[in-house]
């Protein structure tokens, strides 16, 4: 049985798509969930060795790099398009849509409310007019290793500064403590 807030996330963005709520018995939302969640293990695991070898600025590098391909991979893979989105992001490609950000500001409150950052996910379908479209997201929370890169400014080694200034210099993409939602993986497969 969905959670009340759960539920309430689907029906809200329902009805902000024009389409009917989902029920969890989607046929793809299982299959959703297992490509949302196979890549950021793998991120993590590439960073925390970059962390291990060069240090935090070469996390950053391999980021800016690897983090694209991964997911390019995956989505190749699976067959949904698979991205990061973050309501702070780094890279200027990670922008939400409003379905997007809709869902990031209710992961933020739920977060807020006490809900385990890492549960968190959402899911419903789109219809453009055109053709259909499954959507899906799961938060990202922070976890210690990213703090190296995403957390407070003031307390960034000078050699991670450097490099986001040189990546990305719009970086909004730092602030963030623990547990927070640093944004979410969002896929999407055409119906």
């Amino acid at each position: 049985m969905m959670r009340t807030t759960q539920r309430f996330v689907v029906l809200a963005a329902a009805l902000l798509a024009g389409t009917p709520a989902l029920s969890q018995e989607t046929p793809w939302l299982a299959d959703a969930r297992q490509v949302a969640s196979s890549v950021p293990p793998r991120l993590l695991q590439v960073l925390t060795e970059e962390i291990a070898q060069g240090g935090p600025a070469s996390a950053v590098l391999a980021c800016s790099d690897k983090a694209p391909k991964m997911a390019r991979a995956a989505s190749e893979q699976s067959g949904w398009n698979i991205r990061r989105v973050s309501l702070k992001n780094r890279n200027p490609k990670a922008v939400p849509d409003a379905w997007e950000r809709a869902t990031l500001e209710d992961f933020d409150r739920r977060a807020a409310a006490g809900e385990n950052p890492a549960n968190l996910d959402a899911f419903t379908v789109v219809d453009n007019g055109t053709n259909k479209e499954a959507r899906f997201m799961k938060a990202l929370p922070v976890q210690q290793v990213c703090l190296s890169c995403h957390g407070p400014a003031d307390k960034l080694d000078p050699d991670v500064v450097a490099q986001l200034r040189a990546l990305y210099p719009d970086d909004k993409g730092v602030g963030y403590s623990l547990k927070q939602i640093r944004g979410a993986m969002t896929i999407r497969k055409p119906l």
